[in-house]
């Protein structure tokens, strides 16, 4: 500053300005004038000084144009003029701002009213008539549809050059963005890509910005703006309402759009009236428009950022300027309003029109009150303000007619506006420190934030990608997880309860079970569909939990599909002749069930949610887990009924344990048959147990296979050799060495019971066919029911068996003599789209295994349970039901679970007898030797499984 009192004038602004940064100060009108005319010229330097100092301090500031304007000659228009621009952005600062550039939508809002009623082309539509007479009121109603017609074409906003409408349109955009980020949330939650909830969000805001700005129509969502309910709801209008409706609400646009309307046309004509209202709804305006950009409630926490009150300079105020009228309106606006408004107003005055503002401070102290020395401009200035705050509430009665309460007039004495020397000048520093919030609550700690929690949740949504099979982008599907495939590859299990189809992680696609498991998959939850939507609330759910996953190691994919189809044939034929209806879920335990414990943990959790679940089906292989599985649904009451796990332990332990698998037990001891021939051919026999190793495998069922093998040949008094155990590595059976140690031993055995895979077999064959001291000897082999799932080249299959060898093996499913009594061969040419047209037989090649048929039993026989009486059942109800269940014509012969013990075995199982060996012409043939159908509880005997 080049003078004292401009020194003095900065260093008391920026008291203000610092006040202003702890709480809200009330800001006077400073008219800065001279105590002599002649030095008018160096007041108006001062005000320009003083502009260039708060300009370099950062101060929001904008100049009034006080030059003379051609046109006007009303003052208070002039005055009116001074305020038509100060609703640019630009003119306070524009984006060199700290902290965003303000904005004025109340302001804007009254100069497009402004320019609407002063258009040309309103004119001819003002009313003549006198108001309350039908005329009048006719002619009104015109006037304000024209009206609206003008401001809906200016968007209800200032005519102002094309860069405006762009940024106006931004602005306008911005308020749709919640609605787009509503829509991406919404979207979000069916769990789909995350570009599928992106472009929702998208499209939800672009379709409402086209719909924002259709020409001739008033904006999207008016009603909900900000300077509209301020519009409506400001005290000062009430005046020009003449008791129209002030309510705007979120529900009743229709309602709200009518209230808007009357209140502009209502302001339209008070404005078009003239006198002090338009003046004084300008300074309304602006003052409720920068109270708003300071407020520090706000959600950006504005005011807490702009710590700087905004400045207004008026170089020299007049009469014929509009400056004085300004004043006057400032001082009269901020007297009716209680609000405390931000913008402190300086302004300079020539000495000679310093009496035009009424009333200004005394140059000299008030007696009685001591006095600093020496008394220079600094003191002064502060003992003004001070006196002024004081006196701030007395100086607003309406009483005091000749005063104008808000300006502090500062007269400046000539000797400290003499230009110092340049080396004296000073320049008032500013503190200048960016408050906690502004660093905090910013623009770059949003970005800083949105750009972590992206990385989050783009991290978080990976992850839910790599451990679950269905999942978006801030949730999944927990009911199924992905896991290692044995052999490379990932397969999911767990319970399918959304959208997660087991078949699209098989391995391959191109196999016959892969396309024939996912046409399952579809035909299945088309059933469950059907049920849902035609028949809530009659209906009870079933879960099949078996192996639907693919490996290139191991074929249990033949059994899952078989079992599937099995299980939906059931639904299919419950569904067409029942009332209560049958829904299923498919659990997929894994690879060769390897994770049924994933399986069964999530079944029991969703039979948690869906008191509809009555039971389970499958878990069809004896593994280590078995008993866990069995505990944990034990846990939660459901009971299980499996088709194919023939485990001995799990009847004599759980009591919700149901199966149509003759145990490992009986088996062995019908094979013992066989074996007691084969006895009485040698004089002095040797056999051998040859078994899986089950060390690093969950695998129990070879295990006990042989155990119940070892102690039958025992008892049917074989020399039995040390028992061998072979390894497989990647899926395949270390066998060559082993059988060369077995075939080149001191004694080869004529019986060898395997308890293996039906995948080992064939490697089996191979190695004792071509090794010398086996090649040529007679070798019969015993095995269990594992061996039904093989397809010899008899019946159509690659599978067989080598010279001078015969295999014999058990088979769960006696589908030969059932045959003629049960309709299982009908209904799956009916319902099964790949049987359709054929001739289906028990030996056709998709039902000879018995899975298919052991799988459809054991769902009927569950569901009867759960329907009994033709009344859904509940959970509990359905287990006591099973031990009263005796179903006749099923594909294995008679369900029969009404004389199972609890806590033991039942009788009557289904079993055959198989013997399968080499043709003449090379094939394999394979025979039945004996058998029974389920619920015969006749027991076998030499005799009848005679092999000649």
């Amino acid at each position: 500053m080049s003078t004292e009192a401009g020194i003095d004038v900065q260093r008391q602004l920026e008291s203000l300005i610092q006040d202003f940064r702890t709480g809200d100060r009330p800001m006077p009108v400073i008219v800065l004038h001279a105590e002599d005319a002649a030095d008018d010229d160096r007041v108006i330097e001062l005000v320009d000084e003083l502009r260039e100092g708060q300009q370099r301090h950062g101060t929001r500031l904008a100049v009034a144009p006080t030059e003379p304007q051609p046109g006007d000659v009303d003052p208070l228009a002039r005055a009116t003029r001074l305020l038509w621009d100060l609703g640019d952005w630009r003119k306070w600062g524009g984006r060199s701002a700290a902290y965003r550039p303000y904005t004025f939508p109340r302001l804007n809002l009254v100069r497009a009213l402004q320019e609407a009623t002063d258009a040309p082309e309103m004119r001819e539509h003002w009313p003549t008539a006198p108001a309350g007479t039908p005329d009048g009121n006719a002619q009104r109603e015109q006037a304000q549809t024209h009206l609206l017609r003008i401001l809906a074409r200016q968007r209800w906003r200032p005519r102002r050059p094309s860069r405006w409408h762009r940024q106006l349109l931004l602005n306008d955009v911005q308020q749709f963005l919640p609605m787009g980020i509503l829509g991406a949330f919404t979207a979000l939650l069916t769990r789909p890509e995350w570009y599928v909830a992106a472009l929702a969000g998208l499209g939800l805001m672009i379709l409402l910005a086209g719909l924002n700005h259709v020409p001739g129509r008033a904006p999207l969502f008016l009603w909900l703006r900000t300077e509209s309910r301020w519009f409506l709801t400001t005290t000062f209008l009430q005046s020009a309402a003449r008791r129209r409706s002030t309510s705007v609400r979120l529900l009743r646009p229709v309602h709200s759009w009518r209230a808007i309307a009357a209140r502009a046309y209502d302001v339209a004509e008070a404005m078009r009236e003239g006198g002090p209202f338009p003046l004084q709804l300008y300074v309304l305006a602006l003052f409720e428009d920068l109270r708003d950009n300071h407020r520090r409630g706000s959600w950006d926490l504005r005011g807490l950022k702009r710590t700087r009150p905004p400045v207004l300079f008026l170089r020299r105020i007049s009469r014929e300027n509009g400056g004085v009228e300004l004043i006057r309106a400032v001082s009269d606006v901020r007297s009716r309003r209680s609000e405390l408004d931000p913008l402190l107003i300086v302004a300079g005055v020539a000495a000679g029109d310093a009496a035009l503002l009424d009333r200004g401070t005394d140059a000299e102290p008030p007696a009685g009150r001591p006095q600093p020395a020496p008394w220079r401009l600094q003191q002064r200035l502060r003992h003004w303000y001070d006196e002024w705050a004081g006196n701030l509430r007395a100086d607003q009665s309406p009483s005091r007619t000749n005063a104008l309460p808000w300006v502090l007039r500062a007269a400046l004495p000539r000797d400290e506006l003499v230009q110092l020397r340049q080396t004296d000048w000073r320049c008032v520093r500013a503190r200048h420190r960016p408050p906690l919030a502004r660093v905090v609550w910013s623009a770059y700690s949003l970005v800083l934030v949105l750009v972590l929690a992206g990385t989050a949740g783009v991290v978080h949504s990976l992850e839910l990608h790599r451990a679950y099979c269905s999942a978006g982008l801030v949730s999944a599907d927990r009911d199924t997880v992905r896991r290692p495939a044995p052999g490379g590859g990932t397969e999911c299990v767990g319970i399918a309860t959304g959208d997660v189809r087991f078949g699209a992680y098989l391995a391959g696609g191109a196999h016959g079970e892969g396309r024939r498991m996912r046409e399952l998959e579809d035909l299945v939850r088309a059933e469950n569909a059907d049920v849902l939507h035609q028949h809530p609330g009659t209906y009870v759910t079933v879960v099949y939990a078996g192996p639907l996953s693919s490996s290139a190691t191991d074929s249990s994919l033949v059994k899952g599909a078989e079992e599937l189809a099995g299980v939906y044939l059931a639904q299919r034929v419950v569904n067409e002749n029942y009332t209560v209806k049958l829904r299923v879920l498919l659990a997929n335990a894994g690879v060769d069930m390897g994770q049924q414990r994933v399986a069964a943990d999530a079944i029991a959790r969703y039979a948690d949610r869906d008191p509809t679940v009555v039971g389970v089906v499958g878990f069809g292989r004896d593994l280590q887990s078995s008993t866990y599985v069995t505990r944990r649904l034990h846990e939660v009451g459901l009971p299980i009924v499996s088709g194919t796990n023939s485990a001995t332990y799990l009847p004599k332990r759980f009591s919700n344990w149901f199966s149509l698998a003759a145990p490992d037990e009986h088996q062995a001891k019908a094979l013992g048959f066989v074996a007691r021939q084969l006895r009485a051919r040698e004089k002095d026999p040797y056999a051998l147990v040859l078994a899986r190793d089950t060390k690093d495998s969950q695998d129990r069922y070879t295990s006990e296979q042989a155990a119940y093998g070892g102690k039958m040949l025992s008892d049917e008094e074989f020399r039995l050799l040390p028992e061998e155990r072979y390894r497989v590595a990647n899926g395949k059976p270390e066998l060559r060495l082993l059988a060369g140690s077995i075939c080149r031993a001191e004694h080869v055995p004529s019986v060898i019971y395997f308890a293996g895979r039906v995948e080992d077999i064939g490697p089996l064959m191979t190695q004792l066919s071509t090794e010398p001291g086996c090649a040529n000897r007679e070798i019969s082999i015993l095995t269990g029911d594992d061996l039904s799932k093989a397809r010899f080249s008899g019946t159509g299959g690659r599978d067989g068996v080598a010279p001078r060898i015969t295999l014999y093996h058990a088979a769960l499913a006696e589908l030969r003599e059932a045959a003629s009594t049960t309709a299982f061969y009908q209904d799956a040419v009916k319902y099964l789209p790949w049987l359709e047209g054929k001739e289906v037989t028990y030996d056709s090649p998709d039902l000879a295994s018995g899975q298919t048929a052991l799988a459809h039993d054991a769902t009927r026989a569950l569901y009867w349970a759960a329907s009994l009486g033709d009344v859904r059942q509940s959970r509990a109800a359905t287990w006591v039901n099973l031990r009263g269940v005796k179903l006749d014509g099923m594909a294995t012969g008679t369900i029969d679970f009404t004389d199972a013990p609890l806590y033991g075995e039942r009788r009557g199982h289904s079993i055959v007898i198989k013997r399968v060996r080499r043709t003449p012409r090379g094939t394999s043939e394979t025979e039945v030797l004996c058998s029974r159908t389920a619920g015969s509880t006749k027991p076998l005997s030499t005799k009848e499984c005679s092999i000649g």
